[in-house]
């Protein structure tokens, strides 16, 4: 379960987004003329630490892109070119956001949804308890139990419009630009969201 505040955020995440995404190697010939945030999902951090959210956007020629982010309230050592800006929380005060890609907790999060068929979990309004809709819906294609390597440090390279994280003998492919007729024969992590009805490949092991 994730908890959200009611805050006011400096720069705002679409601000950020808009700004970040259309410099990165793996967008590729895709327009990012003009870029629209239209969903997102989260998985948890165990330790309660760092949030942990993938933000889903749609291009000015209609494609989907992946683009998953970590907030942190202290900077991550040795993560300084993975820094994207830091934020004011009206909240919890200065956040610093990463690519989550090279963010270890965000790895192991990703590797245990996709190994253990882990899905995104459920959104609820700190002050009230209240539970938010959930309309992007994630889903891995592992089983339960399996055993999920730990991730202690990572490594991110682009390849097309994929980035690759190595973390030991883990190796994850985060889709950045979705194709909804690609498949990969490995363990998976699929998604729904309006506008994407069939599961779309988002992420594999292997």
């Amino acid at each position: 379960m994730a908890i959200i505040h009611r805050a006011q955020l400096n720069p705002s995440k679409n601000d950020l987004l808009r700004a970040w995404v259309p410099k990165q190697p793996w967008i590729g010939s895709v327009d990012c003329s003009s870029l629209e945030r239209v969903d997102a999902y989260r998985f948890d951090d165990p330790d309660g630490e760092v949030g942990i959210e993938t933000h889903l956007m749609r291009s000015a020629d209609g494609r989907f892109l992946q683009v998953p982010l970590t907030y942190r309230g202290a900077p991550l050592d040795g993560a300084e070119n993975a820094l994207i800006a830091t934020m004011d929380h009206s909240v919890l005060g200065e956040r610093w956001v990463y690519d989550a890609c090279c963010d270890p907790v965000y790895v192991s999060a990703v590797a245990t949804a996709i190994l253990t068929g882990g899905a995104g979990v459920d959104l609820v309004f700190a002050d009230t308890a209240d539970h938010i809709p959930v309309t992007a819906h994630v889903e891995g294609s592992g089983t339960a139990g399996a055993s999920v390597p730990a991730v202690e440090s990572v490594t991110c390279s682009t390849v097309g419009t994929d980035t690759i994280i190595s973390a030991g003998d883990l190796e994850v492919t985060v889709v950045r630009v979705v194709d909804a007729d690609r498949v990969s024969g490995s363990a998976t992590l699929t998604g729904t969201w309006p506008g994407q009805t069939n599961p779309a490949l988002l992420a594999f092991v292997g």
